[in-house]
């Protein structure tokens, strides 16, 4: 089973998975926002297409880790999720991986036209791999 990763925006949403055993992130896509009927359509497609069964959405905290307005949009649409999707979904820190993620582009010697297209699903890919350490690591210190 794979977890999915969103990176929300107002008008795209980045998209990562997990291989089926969640030890790697691989960003997958940018999903263009049509609406909440076809927006709902899509998500369950993805979870059924690719036997999801957990989804992390980064959250957007202020740098002090306050909840500021995109923080409250994102919840917003975490409960919108949760209103058609029986799994979990866990709100995750997403401070600084846009910036982390138009640095690895940068240094990939992409322009920065081009890099707009790839921005979000690369920061799910880095919110994704994250929490995936951050997974393995609680299992390890449980097993010591």
């Amino acid at each position: 089973m794979r977890v999915l990763a969103i990176d929300h925006g107002d008008k795209k949403i980045g998209l990562a998975l997990s291989d089926p055993l969640q030890i790697t992130a691989q960003p997958f896509s940018c999903y263009e926002v049509r609406g909440k009927k076809a927006d709902k359509a899509h998500f369950i497609s993805l979870v059924a297409d690719y036997d999801i069964s957990e989804i992390i959405v980064g959250h957007p905290l202020q740098m002090d880790g306050a909840r500021g307005e995109r923080a409250l949009k994102v919840e917003a649409f975490v409960g919108w999720l949760r209103s058609f999707l029986d799994l979990p979904i866990v709100l995750w820190d997403e401070r600084l991986t846009t910036r982390e993620a138009y640095d690895i582009l940068r240094q990939q010697n992409i322009k920065q036209r081009e890099a707009k297209k790839y921005k979000d699903q690369l920061s799910a890919g880095i919110i994704l791999s994250e929490y995936l350490e951050s997974k393995r690591s609680n299992r390890e210190g449980a097993s010591s």
